[in-house]
């Protein structure tokens, strides 16, 4: 079966922020991915509210006809937002206030009792609960610990690996070739524990292939790439290419 897709819209509001203006409107931008084939939008509401602002999460949760998924710091401010928004997801992140996008996954074990009381009250209301996390054994073991829903798998290494010459041949192909292994074993890992597996962060339509053939991935989380290309061949064929991609594997 295909792996679902939801379009990150982040970066639309991006270039709205950069004139506080009107447009473009994050509720047009979803439904053209909607209509290209998108299973869901996300959206990643930040402590700095760089791009996505509280109110854009209440208009989504409203306009989005698919899946609405979330992205949020395991804190007070945010798991407050959350039960007023009710999206059908959360995934749970790491947050730095000066990092220019997530660096990496969320450390559960270190964080376990934090993380464990945001995902009780997540279930709670019936939303799903899902951690964002890198592709080591001991970070899913945690999750299940705290009863997560599922794991989103972090592909930043791998994607990574892939940019440039060197991904296609010699050492990044190497580290991407490790990097995959790493997302396979950690597929199974998770899905042995009765997680549900999703993928993201760095990937493309050349490099997400590979792991849509890993048979546990039943969701990827895209934006960044999708919206670049939007740039140039519009938000309608970018969303289609990037579904296209996935179903070839």
């Amino acid at each position: 079966m295909t792996a679902r897709l939801n379009v990150n819209i982040d970066h639309v509001a991006t270039v709205r922020q950069a004139r506080r203006a009107p447009e473009p409107s994050l509720v047009a931008a979803a439904m053209i991915c909607e209509q290209a084939g998108a299973d869901g939008i996300t959206v990643h509401l930040r402590g700095d509210r760089r791009h996505i602002q509280d109110a854009d999460l209440f208009v989504l949760r409203q306009a989005v006809t698919t899946y609405l998924n979330v992205e949020m710091a395991a804190t007070e401010e945010m798991m407050k937002v959350a039960i007023d928004v009710k999206p059908d997801a959360v995934s749970l992140v790491p947050e730095n206030p000066k990092e220019i996008t997530t660096e990496g996954g969320l450390n559960v074990r270190t964080n376990i009792a934090i993380v464990r009381a945001a995902v009780s009250r997540l279930r709670e209301m019936g939303v799903l609960a899902s951690l964002f996390i890198d592709p080591d054994p001991f970070q899913i073991e945690a999750a299940r610990e705290v009863n997560a829903q599922q794991v989103e798998l972090c592909t930043a290494a791998y994607a990574e690996a892939t940019l440039g010459a060197s991904g296609i041949h010699g050492e990044g192909a190497v580290r991407a070739n490790q990097e995959l292994r790493r997302l396979r074993e950690g597929a199974a890992l998770a899905a042995q524990y009765g997680l549900h597996v999703a993928a993201g962060h760095g990937l493309t339509v050349r490099n997400v292939g590979a792991v849509a053939e890993i048979s546990e991935v039943e969701e990827f989380n895209i934006g960044h790439s999708i919206i670049s290309q939007a740039v140039f061949v519009g938000l309608e064929k970018s969303v289609r290419a990037m579904r296209e991609a996935i179903a070839r594997a």
